[in-house]
């Protein structure tokens, strides 16, 4: 009896942990996809001004995709009532958020070069 007990809170700990992450997973995506929408809007001022002219915001509302795909899906698994089903759609807002964040870097990188690179007459 006491082995089902240990088991049971370690069972009900492992899904308290993975409802953590997915609450994290969603409030972060969620902010993410503002921060995208407000750095698109900022490049287009730049943009509007002359100083440049890049990728950058179609590459940022790509990112935005991401993040919404990232912050659906673990909705989607706080709202899933099987462990297994949650597991799944756990991880694969694991990997959109994680190919959003790696994308985030390359176009902060890209915008950084696009507006520090002299401009060629």
């Amino acid at each position: 009896m006491a082995n089902n007990t240990v088991t049971d809170s370690d069972n009900e700990r492992k899904i308290r942990f993975e409802e953590d992450i997915c609450i994290h997973i969603f409030t972060v995506s969620s902010a993410m996809v503002g921060v995208c929408l407000t750095v698109i809007g900022l490049v287009r001022v730049v943009i509007t001004l002359g100083k440049a002219d890049t990728l950058a915001d179609d590459l940022l509302a790509a990112d935005a995709l991401l993040f919404l795909v990232s912050c659906l899906l673990s909705y989607a698994a706080l709202r899933s009532r099987g462990l297994r089903r949650m597991h799944r759609i756990e991880r694969a807002a694991d990997a959109s958020f994680i190919v959003a964040m790696l994308v985030m870097v390359a176009i902060c990188g890209f915008l950084t070069y696009a507006l520090t690179a002299p401009s060629h007459p």
